[in-house]
Order: C-alpha cells, then sequence, then structure tokens
C-alpha cells in the first residue's frame, strides 16, 4: 500500500491545530466564566515597569492639566453651576482659572472650542521608535498611550470614532506606529482607557449641568450640547443605548486591530452597563488567547471583581503586603498628568524608593510621562527616565522577575495618605532607615534595599531576614560590585543578621541593594 505523504502531512497538521485551539478556553460573558482567568500571568508578576503617556489635543494649550477641555467651558461667573459640579475633593475651586485663559488667550467658548485644538494638534516631532528606545532605557517592559482620555479623541485609527488621530489633527495612527516599534523590542503592550467619563449625562439636568460624572458640562450656548452628526461624538452627546456601543466597539476595535496585552481603565467605568464590561472583557480574553497572548485587565475602585482583573490604585500604595498582585499609576510630574508648561518633576531618588517600597508589596508601577502636542519628550522628563534606567540596569536583577518576601519591610519613615486619602503617598520621603525586601523565585536569595545609603564601614541589623527556620546563610554581598561582606547573626535575636557595610564608593545614594544567598 502507497502512503500518500503530502496528504498524510496536511491530516496532522489539522489534527495538530485543532487540538491547539481545543486548547484554548473559550469565555462566556458573565464573571463566574471569566473569574476562571489567570489574572495574574508570570510575565506580569515579572515585569514590575511600565510605562505610558498621557497626549492628546489638550496638550496643545497646555495650562494647568489635561482636564483642560471641561474647565474651559466653565466659567467662575456663571452662576448656573452648583457648587457640587466643579469642587474637586481637597482642593476648592481647582480649574476655574482654565475658562478665564482660555478666553483671554483663545476667545470665548463659544467661538473657540475644544475641537478647534485638534487641528493644532500635530505632533510634527513626533518619533515612535525614539519614544521605544527611551522606554527601553528607563527599565520598562511594556509600555502604550493613553488611548482615549475623557475628552473623546482616539489616538489610534479608528473607522468607529471620526475624531481620531489617523483623520484628524496629527493624520498618522500614533497607537499604531508606537505598539509596532514596542513589540520590535519586546515590550508587552498596554492601552488605556477614560471614556466612559465622557457620556453626556446632564442635557435634561438643568440643576447640574457641569455633573461630576460627564466630562463636558452641558450648555446650550456651547458645543458641548451639540447634535451636530460629527460634533456630538467628541462631547458624548450621544443617547444612552447608543453611547454604551460606542465605548464598546471603541475598545474592540483596538483588541481586534492592534493585539494589546493589557487593558486598563479609568474611574466611571461603573457607569457603563455590566453586560457591556462582561462582553469587553470577554472579547479581551478570547481574543489574545487565540494569539498566544496572555492577558490581562486592569481596573480602578469597584469596577471589576477582584477575581477578573488587577487591581489599580492612582497615585497611592499599599500600606501592607497584599494578597493579590495590583499596579499603581503614577506621574512624573508633580502635579498634571499630561504636558503643561512650567512643570516640574519628581526626583528619581523619591520616584524610585517609592518604587521599590512598590514592588516589595505585590505591586506593578506604571508610570505616566508627559509628552509636548508636538511628540517631544523634553529633557527633563528624559534625564529622570535615564537616571532611573541606569539604578536598574545595575541593580534589576532584585527587582524584575523577583517575589515578595515574607514581609515587605519595615522602617521610620512617617507614611501619608495617598490620592484621596487611599493607602500611602506616592510620594514618601525615605531615607536609609526604611528597609524593603524581595526574593528570587527559588527563594534562595533575599535582596535588602536600603531606601537610600547606609553609613559606610559600619555594622546595621537586619531583621526579618529568614522565611524558614531551616535557613542557613551561605555569603552577603553588595549587588552591583558583587563585594563579599562580613555579617554575624545575634544569637538572641530571633532572625536578625548583622552586616558589615562597605566604603561609600561601593554603595548606592538611591537606594543600596545587599544580597544574602542562602544554602
Amino acid at each position: 500500500m502507497r502512503i500518500n505523504l503530502a496528504a498524510l502531512a496536511v491530516v496532522i497538521l489539522l489534527v495538530f491545530t485543532s487540538c491547539q485551539h481545543s486548547s484554548v478556553p473559550k469565555f462566556e460573558e458573565n464573571w463566574e466564566s471569566l473569574s476562571k482567568i489567570n489574572k495574574e500571568p508570570e510575565w506580569f508578576k515579572d515585569s514590575k515597569l511600565g510605562i505610558y503617556f498621557t497626549w492628546g489635543p489638550y496638550t496643545v494649550p497646555a495650562y494647568q492639566s489635561e482636564w483642560y477641555p471641561r474647565w474651559m467651558y466653565m466659567s467662575s461667573q456663571d452662576t448656573s453651576w452648583t457648587e457640587d459640579a466643579w469642587r474637586f475633593p481637597g482642593s476648592k475651586g481647582w480649574g476655574w482659572s482654565i475658562y478665564e485663559h482660555h478666553v483671554k488667550t483663545y476667545g470665548d467658548p463659544s467661538v473657540f472650542g475644544y475641537h478647534d485644538f485638534i487641528p493644532m494638534f500635530k505632533a510634527e516631532k513626533f518619533d515612535p521608535s525614539a519614544w521605544a528606545d527611551l522606554f527601553v532605557k528607563a527599565g520598562a517592559k511594556f509600555a502604550g498611550p493613553c488611548a482615549q482620555h475623557h475628552d473623546g479623541f482616539a489616538m489610534w485609527a479608528s473607522k468607529v470614532n471620526p475624531w481620531n488621530a489617523k483623520d484628524k489633527g496629527p493624520k498618522r495612527d500614533l497607537l499604531g506606529d508606537l505598539f509596532t516599534e514596542f513589540k520590535k523590542r519586546n515590550l508587552k503592550t498596554i492601552a488605556t482607557f477614560h471614556h466612559a467619563r465622557n457620556m453626556q449625562r446632564y442635557a435634561t439636568d438643568t440643576a447640574n449641568r457641569g455633573g461630576w460624572d460627564s466630562h463636558f458640562p452641558y450648555h446650550p450656548k456651547y458645543a458641548t450640547s451639540s447634535t451636530d452628526d460629527t460634533l456630538k461624538y467628541l462631547y458624548g452627546n450621544i443617547p444612552a443605548n447608543e453611547f454604551y456601543n460606542y465605548w464598546y466597539e471603541q475598545v474592540n476595535e483596538v483588541i481586534q486591530n492592534y493585539a494589546p496585552d493589557m487593558l486598563w481603565y479609568d474611574n466611571w467605568m461603573d457607569f457603563i452597563p455590566e453586560s457591556y464590561v462582561q462582553k469587553m472583557v470577554a472579547m479581551h480574553f478570547n481574543t489574545a488567547l487565540s494569539r498566544g497572548q496572555e492577558p490581562v485587565v486592569i481596573y480602578k475602585k469597584n469596577d471589576l471583581p477582584r477575581n477578573v482583573g488587577v487591581l489599580d490604585l492612582e497615585q497611592s500604595g499599599m500600606r501592607e503586603m497584599s494578597a493579590d498582585y495590583w499596579m499603581t499609576d503614577i506621574t512624573l510630574s508633580f502635579a498634571s498628568w499630561s504636558y503643561v508648561e512650567g512643570q516640574t518633576y519628581k526626583p528619581v531618588d523619591m520616584l524610585l524608593r517609592n518604587m521599590i517600597d512598590v514592588w516589595s508589596k505585590k505591586g506593578i508601577v506604571l508610570l505616566n510621562v508627559c509628552p509636548r502636542a508636538d511628540g517631544i519628550i523634553n529633557d527633563e522628563q528624559q534625564k529622570v527616565l535615564t537616571q532611573l534606567g541606569a539604578w536598574l540596569t545595575k541593580y534589576g536583577e532584585a527587582v524584575y522577575g523577583t517575589r515578595a518576601h515574607s514581609i515587605f519591610g519595615y522602617g521610620a519613615a512617617k507614611i501619608e495618605s495617598g490620592f484621596e486619602g487611599i493607602g500611602q503617598s506616592a510620594t514618601q520621603q525615605y531615607s536609609a532607615t526604611d528597609i524593603r525586601f524581595t526574593r528570587s523565585k527559588d527563594d534562595k536569595t533575599l535582596y535588602v534595599f536600603f531606601l537610600g545609603m547606609p553609613k559606610p564601614n559600619a555594622e546595621v541589623a537586619v531583621e526579618n531576614v529568614f522565611k524558614l527556620v531551616y535557613e542557613k546563610i551561605k555569603k552577603i554581598s553588595v549587588l552591583g560590585t558583587g563585594t563579599q561582606l562580613a555579617w554575624h547573626i545575634e544569637e538572641h535575636v530571633e532572625r536578625e543578621v548583622v552586616i558589615s557595610t562597605p566604603d561609600a564608593s561601593e554603595m548606592n545614594e538611591i537606594a543600596t541593594v545587599f544580597k544574602i544567598e542562602f544554602e
């Protein structure tokens, strides 16, 4: 009997392909099914640091913050705004100067609206390859844009949203160009969405036209109330059911066309009907898995079930060790998330020490940078990112791929509350008296971070070194130089090791790391 080898090969290939596809789970559009995902894949736990950027037409005025599109329509002299509509937690009056600045610089909002900034958003100096190189140099393992902020402008080549970067403004696919460069460098990709707040929810609420749950205030004399066939989509002034589908279809377009590894959502997703959210998460999971990806979805507050997504804390950290992995989104600047004139930036020592605290508690850092409207990331930010990357190049062994110790650490720092009173501040002041830990995956190495430089040529006692009673130390060295250190155990103090510190030249002023290896 003669065997047709070519036909046999085809049959084998079909069987193999069928088996492959059958092994990929298919998630249904309900929380019980979606909770079966591995919400914390190994690559995510290993990554530790990602970079994104709040960039859009709101960077053209470059004034005060990315909330310019909202506040340019709200005059402090207009008594129709209710107090609750404009008060920002902890900062009464925040945003009022934007209207006056807009009128003085561009004219009345009835004449020059937010949509008039979009042709001015040209990104003419944007170089996605240079951005990708910078983020790799900074030590990021994933990256991506603010795909759409509250303002309704899509940063990709959208067929769903007429207000997109390919058809208007820069006239190029900003998200697509960036993802192409990131994937060339083996960076995972993230797309952040803030557009649940874009829907106009106050068109019939004459007592609260500037309500907090819509980005644009509703005002009859401004374009924010327009029902024009195009303008209504930018300002979110469409019927609720149409908006919910519009919200979903834009996310789905990014999922299908750009294959993000991670989707990240700002607040207000709880205003989207649950069925649409479930449909979105199922589409993300199923599509990514079919491509061989391990997807992650990130949310704030209570917008998703804890067993489906990863919780994000804005400008805040956990105070204690977390049972689950979590994320914090922090900005490189001290104030605005988008570029504004006169912006100031966190020094690398503050930035990095707060990151180490996050990593010691099972956290992942999502760092925001602030490009200018022309596509330039300014020198001040590049300097901090380069300094961050230099430290991570030398000490990254203690960061990437590590896991939590039995405790996160201890120290003398006075812990301040984080954004909106949640967790702890992202701008904590630390010193060498503050200790943090990480462990290697095989548990054979403990990394001890001093959040500063300990006193040279002295003895420092490190508590809680031993995770298990039978652990024995093989050696202790300075990470980054390999210099071995003398040490001894204080017999009367449980789990404490006394280490002889080296010369200052062997250590680091930002954060010094000692490596303890066990037998």
